[in-house]
């Protein structure tokens, strides 16, 4: 079909003519990414601190503080026993893990264990005097920035003491590197400077930065022409970083951790900085990367998935194709790396920049169906390295296969938890994404590729399931943590969750059709468990969290991905599932819900032909919904003002409702309603 792709993405241009400091934006690259403020630089970190911090982050970028205790993941462990009676271990936080005047060694431990490893910030970039004075945001004015998505740049123009700044920013499309571009004639005049301070890194929740412990770490310089190589050193991680200036500029260090770049004499100063866990080699020009970066921004939005929602007359279109576009910009800076993302990309931290490996759907399983299968593919690798650590923790427990943990680093060693720990939902995600990958590029070569990972997980989850000989069926838990998380602290009663049961089911069906796919036999024990599962529980005629226990009108409302998310495999009634869909809209506690429970609903009005639900959920007016100026779901300011999980269920709830799923109906738009919207799409794929 042919469309004005440029039109579309242009109209939802990110436009600002003041700061906010819920407001910045990013350029970068899925692997690397740095946020400015109104200036095009980092130049007012402390203004974003309440708000959403400024940050330079990398997939690879991580640090562990020293063990000189040498704790290790047993001594977190704590035994649950399973209803068949076996002792099983699982990394969570022990009964003394919330007493402040604890100090136990295994509490120690559980301590550093889920600080470490944690995600560092690379450093801090922005506008200083060439002495290294910061400047203050009342000093600016005639603020007009531009976040221009289709060339993939910032471009920033203010007045600093009534003289005009140009600013403009940009990311390299292949490489860990940023680079900008300046005019002013507070240049010339010696009395503006690009400074760049490093700090040493720490495992606080939310923040990675330590600017006090300048001895703690190293910068050691050498200096060559208009180049300086860096070698960053924390602790036993090290990495580097290079600075490259335009003729005319020059380096200053003015402490141990802090350089400025000033241009006296000259208008204008092209700056890059580039990043690695290696020494820097390339360093290309400021022009050759504007020009890389808008070839590769070009072709992503000219070859990927595409929404027109304009020719629509409900008032809410224009609301949702913006959210739809700046989503797959912020997707695509943040998600698409060699790692699963941590829920806040590669913005700022949050739980220590761990990922969540229950939320890499979310984040990332949109891009096969909006025609970018290879950017989901860029993470699965982390499956492999990981798969040795994931089948050892199986082997620890008793179980087949690899069992998949919830919060990691790129170490693959799970964080003690008492939730995460328990947590089995994010177990058939491999099969999901390998199968997403199958639908794209169906071929041999393919099924070989993810085959060890399908088989593996399909493995755990056969073995995971426990008989029941009274009831003659196969239960899931206890233990187990239902992904509506609120039943945790009954995790050792609890059992099947409703979601979890369903998913389970798809995910062995299709490990077996992944074996006959590479003409291999079935498992006649996956069969036996898919078979045999128990019945979704339900109460007063809808369907709910778990059997046991009874759960409250709270949290995530995943019982309705038992057919939404998870395809109709034969256990979920549409019209009870209907009944609770209606249920949860009319009376859940929305204050309590996380931003991909909307597009969760979203899906289950698809399958159950409610697409005016469907809308209705996408776009309801509740704290966790609401999408800032810059596309970002805000969740809670300070730790969480974004929340990337949304923005990646809303590019696949929106797939299905405008390219449809298997067993749909047929017909363009399906999951939309048939009056007041007319969508025209192209490139989308539709949903298993």
């Amino acid at each position: 079909m042919l469309m004005d792709r440029y039109r579309i993405v242009a109209r939802h241009t990110v436009r600002r003519t003041s700061a906010d400091p819920l407001e910045p934006l990013t350029v970068g690259n899925g692997e690397f990414a740095f946020t400015a403020d109104v200036t095009g630089l980092q130049t007012f970190p402390s203004f974003h601190t309440d708000g959403m911090r400024l940050g330079t982050q990398a997939q690879w970028a991580w640090h562990t503080a020293p063990n000189p205790e040498s704790y290790a993941l047993e001594e977190s462990f704590e035994d649950y026993s399973t209803a068949a009676g076996r002792s099983v271990p699982y990394s969570t936080t022990g009964p003394d893990f919330g007493d402040p005047s604890a100090h136990s060694r295994a509490k120690l431990a559980r301590q550093w264990l889920r600080e470490n490893p944690h995600r560092i910030d690379l450093g801090r970039i922005g506008f200083v005097r060439p002495d290294g004075q910061p400047l203050r945001l009342s000093e600016l004015g005639a603020i007009s920035q531009r976040l221009d998505l289709w060339r993939g740049r910032i471009e920033s123009r203010f007045e600093l003491d009534g003289t005009p700044v140009e600013v403009t920013t940009v990311c390299d499309p292949e490489l860990d590197l940023l680079a900008v571009r300046v005019e002013s004639p507070l240049l010339a005049r010696g009395e503006l400077a690009v400074g760049t301070r490093f700090p040493y890194a720490v495992g606080d929740w939310s923040e990675p930065c330590d600017w006090d412990s300048p001895t703690s770490h190293l910068s050691e310089v050498q200096v060559r022409g208009n180049r300086a190589d860096i070698r960053r050193v924390l602790d036993d991680d090290v990495h580097h970083v290079a600075l490259a200036w335009s003729a005319g500029a020059a380096l200053k260090q003015l402490g141990p951790h802090e350089f400025v770049v000033h241009a006296d004499g000259v208008g204008v100063l092209e700056l890059t900085v580039g990043f690695s866990p290696a020494p820097v080699e390339q360093a290309p020009t400021v022009a050759a990367v504007l020009a890389a970066a808008e070839v590769s921004w070009t072709e992503f939005w000219s070859t990927g998935g595409i929404v027109d929602l304009s020719g629509s007359t409900d008032p809410r279109a224009e609301e949702l194709e913006r959210r739809v576009v700046l989503s797959q910009y912020l997707t695509a800076v943040n998600c698409a790396g060699s790692t699963p993302p941590q829920e806040t990309g590669l913005v700022t931290n949050s739980w220590r920049g761990k990922f969540h490996l229950e939320m890499h759907w979310w984040h990332s399983a949109h891009f096969a169906l909006w025609n970018h299968p290879a950017l989901l593919e860029r993470s699965l690798g982390w499956y492999d390295r990981a798969l040795a650590a994931a089948q050892e923790t199986a082997r620890l427990q008793g179980y087949s296969g690899a069992r998949w943990p919830k919060q990691v680093g790129p170490e693959a060693r799970e964080s003690p938890s008492d939730i995460g720990a328990l947590l089995v939902w994010q177990q058939p995600h491999p099969i999901y994404f390998a199968e997403l990958v199958w639908r794209r590029r169906p071929s041999r070569r393919t099924a070989e590729r993810f085959a060890r990972l399908v088989f593996e997980s399909a493995a755990f989850m056969a073995s995971y399931a426990t008989w029941d000989p009274r009831r003659e069926r196969f239960d899931l838990g206890p233990p187990v943590a239902s992904a509506q998380e609120k039943a945790y602290p009954l995790r050792r009663e609890a059992r099947n969750p409703a979601f979890e049961l369903a998913y389970w089911r798809w995910g062995l069906q299709t490990a077996q059709v992944w074996r006959e796919r590479l003409g291999l036999a079935r498992v006649p024990a996956w069969d036996a468990v898919a078979k045999h599962l128990g019945p979704l529980p339900e109460r007063d005629g809808r369907y709910v969290e778990l059997e046991h226990p009874v759960t409250e009108r709270e949290g995530h409302p995943t019982m309705v991905g038992a057919l939404g998310f998870v395809p109709d495999v034969g256990l979920a009634d549409a019209d009870r599932m209907r009944a609770t869909l209606r249920d949860v809209l009319d009376r859940w506690e929305w204050s309590d819900t996380w931003g991909w429970d909307y597009p969760l609903l979203a899906m289950t009005a698809c399958r159950v032909g409610e697409p005016d639900l469907a809308v209705e959920a996408l776009l309801l007016d509740t704290p966790k919904n609401h999408y800032l100026g810059n596309g970002h779901n805000f969740q809670r300011p300070g730790t969480l003002p974004l929340y990337l999980p949304g923005n990646g269920g809303l590019l696949y709830a929106v797939a299905m409702m405008a390219a449809g799923w298997d067993g749909g109906p047929e017909g363009p738009a399906p999951g939309f309603p048939g009056t007041g919207w007319q969508v025209r799409s192209d490139n989308l794929a539709p949903a298993p």
